[in-house]
């Protein structure tokens, strides 16, 4: 028998408020046991000066297994997402062979299974994220999978759209939502661009992908979503029309969510000046107005989530030029703490944007993100908010480097994380 742990005296904060308390973990169980004050086990962890977290669930990471795992595996990438405080993460789809049947799901569980934290696949709408045959999406959700997309690529077809829609909502859910996530871009406008298009791309004489190009596709999933009833999530969302659409559609009832990243609420096309290829990213960088925008969008609810689109690339493709260079960057281990330092909202806010806000879209809140209390399954993680590091891609548990605060100074950790009661993140360190 393993020993019991007593999270002591720390700051809880959940979908139940913010208090302070102990909370037991049975590791042989994988649950809590306990929540309270003056609780026992055989072991303790001083919690004081430190706040307990539902564990994060990202949903947006790219863990390139199967078919790229020279940037990423998905070992690898749970050993980055725990140091993060994640303790469930959405892996997308564009694997080599796409994630669009029930074998290669299995595939990816069948990996997730020595993974350090949950690995939720998703799956591709279309066969081959081509977007002109549908995928066996009745399958697919007897496998388990919930969220369908086309992740890096926007489904361009009106007609296909509608009807992958209609067809998602004519599935059985069994009370767990299914979602389609549309990373918004009609190629058409963005063909040959590689940065956002404004007074940056015309400086340094970049090809540009215009904010119309996402605003479009949004603003006809929005209207497909009140045609059909079904559920559309945004992925990345990065320009202020964006977000001032998805405010508008949400005021109207329509059953649409959506999310953004670390990086569109912190940095702008300007860092794009030294024609450094860890700054391209796919939707781009774009203006300090549309930064504003989703920050602001964050703090009203009309964004529902932070993902991190964790996308982690080989250190030689991201060394070619700025237009050859691969798209993406690393998010999962910084997240928080970029969260933390840029945003300003509530502790209780911010926690909620990583934690039961994704869960719910994910149809996760079984075993992550709302209320800890007993009987619940011990996924959470520990947080030092007043941890100073320097962020470095060497140091981080990824194959990849490809971060853009390397070298920032970041405040705020996760110190440790417990997934289904096991303790694999320790004061700062990886478990295994």
């Amino acid at each position: 028998m393993k020993p019991t742990i007593v999270l002591k005296d720390g700051r809880l904060i959940d979908l139940a408020g913010d208090r302070i308390a102990d909370v037991v973990v049975d590791p042989n169980s994988g649950l809590i046991t306990g929540v309270g004050t003056g609780l026992a086990a055989d072991e303790e962890i001083d919690c004081d000066g430190l706040v307990i977290s539902p564990g994060f669930v990202d949903l947006h990471a790219h863990l390139r297994e199967p078919g790229l795992e020279a940037a990423e595996t998905i070992l690898t990438g749970s050993r980055a997402a725990v140091r993060g405080g994640f303790t469930a993460v959405v892996a997308m789809p564009n694997t080599t062979p796409t994630t669009d049947s029930a074998a290669v799901v299995e595939q990816v569980l069948a990996a997730g299974r020595h993974a350090l934290c949950e690995v939720s696949p998703s799956a591709a709408i279309s066969v081959g994220r081509k977007g002109h045959q549908l995928s066996p999406m009745a399958e697919l959700v007897g496998a388990g999978v919930r969220i369908f997309t086309d992740d890096g690529n926007g489904v361009q077809d009106d007609r296909f759209m509608r009807r992958a829609l209609e067809y998602a909502r004519g599935l059985p859910d069994d009370d767990r939502p299914i979602v389609l996530a549309q990373h918004c871009e009609v190629e058409a406008l963005t063909e040959g661009g590689v940065m956002h298009e404004g007074q940056w791309s015309a400086r340094l004489g970049l090809g540009g992908q215009p904010s119309e190009a996402e605003e479009l596709m949004v603003m006809r999933d929005i209207t497909l979503a009140r045609m059909t009833g079904a559920r559309v999530h945004f992925q990345h969302l990065s320009s202020a029309g964006s977000v001032a659409m998805v405010r508008a559609a949400k005021a109207a009832g329509m059953p649409v969510t959506a999310e953004a990243t670390p990086h569109h609420f912190s940095l702008t096309d300007a860092c794009c000046a030294g024609f450094d290829p860890i700054f391209k990213v796919h939707p781009p960088l774009r203006t300090e107005y549309d930064v504003a925008a989703v920050r602001e969008g964050l703090a009203d609810g009309t964004i529902d989530a932070i993902a991190t689109d964790h996308a982690p690339h080989t250190p030689e493709s991201k060394e070619r030029s700025f237009d050859d260079a691969p798209p993406g960057m690393l998010g999962l281990e910084t997240a928080f703490a970029v969260a933390l330092d840029e945003l300003d909202l509530p502790l209780a806010d911010l926690l909620a944007l990583l934690t039961w806000r994704p869960a719910a879209i994910a149809a996760l809140t079984d075993r992550h993100g709302l209320a800890l209390a007993a009987g619940r399954e011990a996924n959470l993680t520990i947080l030092d908010l007043d941890h100073r590091w320097v962020a470095t891609g060497e140091e981080m548990a990824s194959l990849a480097r490809n971060t853009p605060f390397e070298g920032r100074e970041l405040t705020g950790r996760a110190k440790d994380t417990f997934w289904k009661g096991e303790r694999v993140l320790a004061d700062f360190e990886v478990t295994r």
